[in-house]
C-alpha cells in the first residue's frame, strides 16, 4: 500500500528544521524574481523558479529533501535527479528524500513531456546542488576561519584538511538557502565524477517486477469507497432518461450521482460499485449521432477537411539541376491509441473545503487549473500529488479520472474516492494519437544527392490537455457543460504534427509545410513523440527510396547528407555495431536503417534492424535491432538504455499492429483482442543499445528518441525483404500479404 500524504498546512512544510522553505512556487515577489537585466539566463527551470530552496532543503538534522516539479513516468527519472543532486552535494542518493509533482511542495514545471525532464529539472536540480554546495562551503569557511578553497564537502558535512568537520545541517540557519540561483555555477569536473555516468539501479524499478506498491492504482486509504463512472456508448450522446431506483438498492451502493449526462455510482466495495455500474448501464436510455467519418476512407476524410497552411521551412540556397531525376511518394498512419495496460485511476477525498487527489495525471498544475474551474475550487483549495500510473507516454485518460474522482469525492465529504476505469471505457474514450498524412518529393542530381527537398504533412491537432476545464469529459456532459477549446497547432520547435517535419540532413532547396486540420471527430491528444513518430518514419522512409534510386547503400547515403559529427557518430556506430557491410541476405530476412535528432535539438539516435517476413501469412517479425543514441551527458546509461529499449518496441507494436477502428457512430477497439499490441511471443530476440557519453555537455531529450527510427527502420527492413514498398501504417500481416501479392 502506497503511503498516502496528508495536506499539510504552510506552518508544516516552513517547520523541521532549521532550514526556512518559502516555496518560490507561492508568492508573486518570489516568482518575479528572475536573473537581473543583462545578465545570463538561469540555468533549466531554474528560470521559472529560481530561489535555491524551492529545489533544495536541508533540515537541522542534516536531512536533505530535492524538489523536482516533473513527474515519474518510467522514464527514469527519480534515479536520474538523485544522481544529479548527491553527485554535486558530496552524499550518496540513498540520504536524499525526493519529492515529485505536487502542487503543495514542487515547483511548477508544467507538463512532464517532450522529453524535457533532464533539460529543465535535471539541468536546475544539478545547478541548484552545486550552489548550494558552494553556499555551506563558504559558511563553513566563515566558522573556521579557513579560505574556502581548503574545504570541500563530503557525506554530508564540509571538512578542513586538519579533519574538522561541519554538518550541513550546522551550516544552514534561516534563510541560508532562501536565495536568487546565480546564472553560473561551480559544477564538478566530470572527472571526479562518482555517480554521474554509472549505471545506478533504478529506485521505482523493485516494486513494480515484483507486484509491490508501485501505481496509483495501488493506492488504498482508510475509510476508501469506489467510484464507477457510466460513460455514454459514443461520441455526442446524451442522456435521454435512467431509473437508478434498482441501481441505488444495490448491496454497498452509497451514491447515485447524475448531473445531466454525467451519471456515476459510489459504493463501499470495488466490485460493488462495478455492479452498481453495470445495472446503470443496462437501465440508461442514450440518444446517439453517427459522427464518425467513414474508417475506410479516413485519408481522403482527412484531406477534404480545410486546413491552416503553416510553413515549416523555405530554404532555396541553389537552383535545382534540370535534369535532376525526381521521386514522390505519400506515407499514412492511422489513428493510434496509448493502450495503457492499467486502466487510468485517480484518488480524491474532500475534507474542510479543500480537496487533494492524486493521479497519473503528467501535468498536476494544468490539471488543477482545470479541476478549479469544474470544481469551482478555488487553486489553493486544490491539491494534486503525482502518482504513477501503469502505462502511458502521453496524454490517456488519467486527467479525466482525476476530474471523477474530484466530483465523486466532493459528493461523499470526508471520504477517500478511488476511480478506476474499465478497460473498454479507457480504450473508447481516451486521447488517440490522430490519423496522418505525408507527400514527399525530391530530386537527385547526376551525383545521386539530393538537389531539392518538397515535404507536407497533414494532420489535427497533438494536444488537447487540461489546462482548459473543457479538455476534461467530465466537462462535456454535466447539465452545464463546458465546451472543448478550439484545437491550435503546437509551435516550434517543440510542435505538434510538425515535430521533425524538417530533415536534419543537408538539402540545398527544400520546401516543408504543415496542413493543422482544426476538425477532430475521434478525440486526439499527445501520444508519445507526437507528430515525429510519423514524420521520421516518412522521413527515413523516403531516403531509402532515394538512395535506391541512386543506386547508394542507406547508410552511405545518410552519411553523404550528413554534417553534424554527432549525427555521423551514431550513424556510424548503430551500423558498425549491427554488422551493416557484413549482412547476408537470405529468403524472407531483410534488414532496414534510420537516423532522426528528436526535435532537431535533443538526443540523436541511428537503429539498423533485421526482420523476417513470412511471406505466406504476411507476418512481419523484428528479429534484432542495434542502436546508437547521444543524449548528451548520460547521467544513467542504464536509463538511457531502458528508454530507448522501451521505445523500440513500443515503436514496434505501433508499427506493425496497432490503429483504432470505428464505425460511424462508436469506436470499435474496446480490448486486446480488437486493438492488438505487440506480444512477448514477438520481442525480438536481440536488441542493442549503444550509449555515446558526452561528460560535461547538456542533457538531451531521450525518451522519444527512438519511435520514428525504429518505425522507419522496420519499413526499410520489409521493402528490403519483400521488394516492395508499404507506405501506409501499420504495416499488419493483412495488409502486407495484400501487397506481395503471395
Amino acid at each position: 500500500m502506497i503511503a498516502a500524504a496528508a495536506m499539510p498546512s504552510r506552518r508544516a512544510v516552513l517547520a523541521g528544521g532549521a532550514l526556512t522553505l518559502a516555496f518560490a512556487l507561492a508568492p508573486h515577489r518570489l516568482l518575479a524574481q528572475g536573473a537581473p537585466v543583462g545578465k545570463p539566463p538561469l540555468p533549466g527551470s531554474l528560470k521559472k523558479s529560481p530561489i535555491l530552496d524551492s529545489w533544495i532543503r536541508i533540515d537541522a538534522e542534516g536531512g536533505i529533501t530535492v524538489f523536482t516539479g516533473k513527474a515519474e513516468l518510467g522514464q527514469g527519472l527519480k534515479t536520474a535527479i538523485l544522481q544529479l543532486a548527491a553527485e554535486e552535494l558530496a552524499v550518496e542518493p540513498a540520504s536524499i528524500h525526493l519529492v515529485t509533482a505536487d502542487t503543495a511542495l514542487t515547483p511548477n514545471e508544467g507538463y512532464t513531456a517532450g522529453s524535457h525532464s533532464m533539460q529543465d529539472s535535471g539541468t536546475a536540480v544539478m545547478n541548484a546542488a552545486a550552489q548550494v554546495r558552494a553556499i555551506l562551503i563558504k559558511a563553513a569557511a566563515m566558522r573556521l576561519a579557513l579560505p574556502a578553497e581548503k574545504l570541500h564537502a563530503q557525506d554530508g558535512a564540509v571538512i578542513a584538511a586538519d579533519g574538522r568537520r561541519l554538518p550541513y545541517g550546522e551550516l544552514v540557519a534561516g534563510e541560508t538557502l532562501h536565495v536568487t540561483a546565480e546564472p553560473h555555477s561551480d559544477l564538478l569536473d566530470p572527472r571526479r565524477y562518482r555517480l554521474i555516468g554509472k549505471p545506478v539501479p533504478r529506485v521505482d524499478i523493485p516494486a513494480k517486477v515484483t507486484g509491490g506498491q508501485a501505481y496509483v492504482q495501488d493506492l488504498r486509504l482508510p475509510g476508501m469507497v469506489h467510484g464507477r463512472v457510466v460513460w455514454p456508448p459514443s461520441y455526442g450522446a446524451t442522456l435521454k432518461g435512467v431509473d437508478s431506483g434498482a441501481a441505488q438498492k444495490l448491496p454497498g451502493v452509497i451514491k447515485i450521482v447524475q448531473d445531466g449526462s454525467y451519471l456515476a455510482v459510489i459504493a463501499e466495495r470495488e466490485y460493488q460499485a462495478v455492479e452498481a455500474m453495470r445495472a446503470l448501464a443496462a437501465v440508461a436510455q442514450w440518444q446517439e449521432r453517427p459522427t464518425l467519418p467513414d474508417e475506410a476512407r479516413i485519408f481522403d476524410w482527412l484531406q477534404g477537411e480545410a486546413a491552416e497552411q503553416i510553413p515549416v521551412r523555405e530554404d532555396h540556397s541553389t537552383a535545382a539541376p534540370e535534369a535532376a531525376r525526381r521521386v514522390e511518394a505519400r506515407y499514412l498512419r492511422a489513428y493510434q491509441m496509448h493502450g495503457s495496460i492499467g486502466p487510468s485511476c485517480a484518488l480524491a477525498v474532500f475534507r474542510d473545503g479543500a480537496l487533494t487527489l492524486w493521479t497519473h495525471a503528467q501535468g498536476v498544475y494544468p490539471l488543477r487549473k482545470a479541476l478549479a474551474q469544474i470544481t469551482g475550487l478555488a487553486p489553493e483549495k486544490l491539491r494534486c500529488i503525482h502518482a504513477e500510473g501503469s502505462g502511458c507516454y502521453g496524454h490517456n485518460g488519467a486527467d479525466d479520472a482525476a476530474a471523477d474522482a474530484a466530483l465523486l469525492a466532493m459528493a461523499v465529504p470526508g471520504r477517500p474516492v478511488r476511480v478506476q476505469w474499465m478497460r473498454e471505457q479507457e480504450q473508447c474514450w481516451e486521447p488517440y494519437g490522430p490519423a496522418m498524412a505525408t507527400e514527399a518529393r525530391a530530386s537527385l542530381d547526376a551525383r545521386g544527392r539530393i538537389a531539392s527537398w518538397d515535404y507536407r504533412v497533414r494532420s489535427m491537432t497533438h494536444s488537447t490537455r487540461p489546462g482548459p476545464a473543457g479538455n476534461l469529459m467530465a466537462a462535456w456532459h454535466r447539465a452545464q457543460p463546458i465546451a472543448q477549446p478550439a484545437p491550435k497547432p503546437l509551435p516550434l520547435p517543440d510542435g505538434g504534427g510538425d515535430r521533425n517535419a524538417a530533415p536534419l540532413y543537408r538539402i540545398p532547396n527544400a520546401r516543408i509545410l504543415f496542413d493543422f486540420v482544426p476538425a477532430m471527430p475521434l478525440r486526439v491528444s499527445a501520444l508519445r513523440g507526437l507528430g515525429a513518430y510519423m514524420n521520421i518514419f516518412s522521413i527515413e522512409s523516403f531516403m531509402d527510396e532515394l538512395a535506391l534510386v541512386a543506386k547508394s547503400d542507406p547508410v552511405a547515403f545518410r552519411l553523404d547528407h550528413l554534417d553534424d559529427p554527432r549525427a555521423r557518430d551514431v550513424v556510424t556506430l548503430a551500423a558498425a555495431r549491427f554488422g551493416w557491410s557484413e549482412f547476408q541476405k537470405k529468403h524472407g530476412r531483410g534488414r532496414g536503417f534510420a537516423f532522426a535528432r528528436y526535435k532537431n535539438e535533443g538526443a540523436y539516435l541511428a537503429l539498423a534492424v533485421e526482420i523476417a517476413l513470412e511471406h505466406e501469412t504476411g507476418r512481419v517479425r523484428l528479429v534484432r535491432a542495434s542502436a546508437a543514441v547521444d543524449s548528451g551527458e548520460a547521467v544513467n546509461p542504464d536509463g538511457i538504455a531502458n528508454q530507448i529499449e522501451g521505445g523500440i518496441l513500443q515503436s514496434t507494436s505501433w508499427t506493425l499492429y496497432e490503429s483504432v477502428t470505428f464505425d460511424r457512430t462508436r469506436i470499435t477497439s474496446r480490448d486486446w483482442s480488437s486493438y492488438p499490441i505487440l506480444r512477448f511471443s514477438a520481442v525480438p530476440e536481440r536488441l542493442e543499445v549503444h550509449v555515446i557519453d558526452r561528460p560535461g555537455q547538456p542533457f538531451l531529450g531521450t525518451g522519444e528518441a527512438a519511435q520514428g527510427p525504429a518505425a522507419a527502420a522496420i519499413a526499410n527492413a520489409l521493402a528490403d525483404a519483400a521488394g516492395k514498398r508499404i507506405r501506409e501504417l501499420p504495416l499488419t500481416a493483412e495488409r502486407v500479404k495484400a501487397a506481395i501479392g503471395v
